[in-house]
């Protein structure tokens, strides 16, 4: 590793001790989600040392697919960095009630903020490439110009030779040629009600798209902060009912980001 690379090493471990969160970390094998209609088409779950692109089904709806970023860092485990654009901020920001909202301590989240895709996609090679990270959400908004199926065939070798998980979230974009694992279309779904007309849990519809394991699928699911794992969204399904969040129900309320301004 040149001498260059080794610095930016020592610089993000010592991060991570900063922030408490230096140690060993689970490699290898997959992390269950909980659901088990879902880990059968991942063969078992989710693979851990690998690439997995998370899309936005929605342009108007980005908070869908961070908040499964936020809800699968959560059930990944500890040590998550977060690299997004200086220009996300001025569009949507990391909201802690929210994290804390679906269990992911915001202290144990390293966000970095970097001023342009190049950054971000140079920064990410950085981080997958550190052992002592357990998980990396590479968030990048439309179709930057260096992403394609080399720079995500870095990541995934990256990933797989250091042990940590990659998530490449993509906001406002289109899917392209990828080295990815698996590839997921989230959008937001209205949730269910609970007892006394209670705001109720965080609810998506997935799509799993691409998989090497050959798996796809549909799910409408829920996420059960209290033992971090997803579960079916417990309602009939009506024509017509898979909608965007309603409008008197923030985002900020359900998902872990909200408007900025």
């Amino acid at each position: 590793m040149a001498p260059q690379a080794d610095d930016r090493q020592a610089r993000i471990r010592q991060l991570l001790r900063i922030s408490g969160q230096a140690g060993a970390h689970v490699r290898g094998g997959h992390v269950s989600s909980g659901h088990e209609g879902l880990d059968a088409a991942l063969g078992g779950g989710l693979g851990r040392g690998q690439l997995h692109e998370l899309f936005a089904a929605d342009r108007e709806d980005p908070a869908g697919a961070a908040g499964f970023a936020a809800m699968l860092c959560r059930r990944l485990g500890r040590a998550c960095i977060w690299l997004r654009e200086a220009r996300a901020e001025t569009r949507l920001q990391l909201f802690g009630p929210g994290l804390s909202g679906i269990g992911l301590d915001p202290q144990q989240l390293l966000l970095g903020v970097l001023p342009d895709a190049d950054a971000v996609l140079r920064a990410g090679a950085d981080v997958l490439r550190c052992p002592d990270v357990g998980v990396a959400v590479i968030e990048l908004w439309r179709n930057p110009r260096n992403l394609g199926l080399t720079a995500t065939r870095r990541f995934q070798l990256a990933a797989e030779a250091s042990g940590v998980t990659a998530l490449l979230l993509r906001l406002e974009a289109e899917p392209c040629a990828s080295a990815a694992a698996t590839r997921w279309s989230v959008r937001s779904v209205a949730s269910r009600p609970l007892e006394g007309n209670a705001p109720g849990r965080p609810a998506i519809e997935l799509d799993l798209l691409k998989h090497r394991g050959g798996g796809r699928g549909r799910w409408r699911l829920e996420w059960d902060r209290d033992s971090a794992s997803f579960r079916d969204l417990d309602r009939a399904a009506l024509p017509g009912d898979v909608v965007p969040l309603p409008a008197d129900r923030p985002v900020a309320d359900v998902f872990p980001m909200r408007k900025a301004g």
